[in-house]
């Protein structure tokens, strides 16, 4: 890393990256940095940024959201960062077809890193962006990311993501095993519960291990 001294906003913007990612397990956007270290301007914000890349303090990668992460030797000390991907979105309403695949694929270098507090192990792990409001009784609102491990064999009132085979469509709902048929529940009152009578059509894709919400 340079010996180049940095200013007290470039010290104040890596204090508070740091601090963002321990604390939510996932680095912040350029207008959170601005608004923590009191920038106004997003292209003062970005330059910054640049500085700190030059100086081998940060790394960045430009075509992914939130691709902004500490230089390995600042992140000691801060539990070990895990790379998620996040490969698509899951509806949380009524199924949404998706013709042709289980989920709405995203670039294929989109990740969403965490700390390994938030899950025990990275193993096979992948992360769906939310899409509507059916979960919100279980804290899960638009726009929030699940991460989900692949499971197939799931318990009743697991939160799982489901490929139905014979619409070609997805949603993320709690499973219920009743009998012979299958009960997708929503964390909604407002909306009603989705009744499969062949569990056949139902491929669960995963269970969700973890939340990351939103930011305000």
């Amino acid at each position: 890393m340079s010996e180049t001294k940095l200013s007290a906003r470039q010290e104040a913007m890596v204090e508070f990256i740091g601090q963002f990612i321990e604390e939510n397990g996932y680095p912040p956007t350029i207008r959170e940095i601005g608004k923590a270290c009191g920038i106004s301007s997003t292209s003062v914000v970005n330059y910054n940024l640049t500085k700190l890349e030059r100086e081998g303090i940060l790394v960045r990668d430009r075509e992914v959201s939130r691709g902004l992460r500490l230089a390995e030797t600042l992140r000691e000390g801060m539990g070990n960062l895990i790379r998620v991907p996040l490969v698509g979105r899951i509806v949380a309403s009524e199924p949404c077809p998706v013709p042709g695949s289980d989920f709405a694929i995203f670039g294929s270098d989109e990740a969403i890193e965490l700390t390994r507090d938030i899950v025990d192990r990275n193993d096979d792990l992948y992360a769906l962006q939310v899409q509507g409001d059916s979960m919100v009784d279980a804290m899960i609102n638009d726009g929030d990311v699940v991460i989900m491990r692949p499971h197939k064999d799931v318990k009743n009132g697991d939160l799982v993501a489901v490929w139905l085979l014979d619409r070609e469509e997805t949603t993320l709902k709690r499973i219920y095993k009743e009998g012979k048929r299958i009960r997708l529940q929503p964390a909604n009152p407002t909306m009603q519960p989705i009744y499969i009578e062949d569990p056949a059509t139902v491929e669960v894709q995963g269970r969700v291990v973890a939340v990351i919400r939103r930011p305000n």
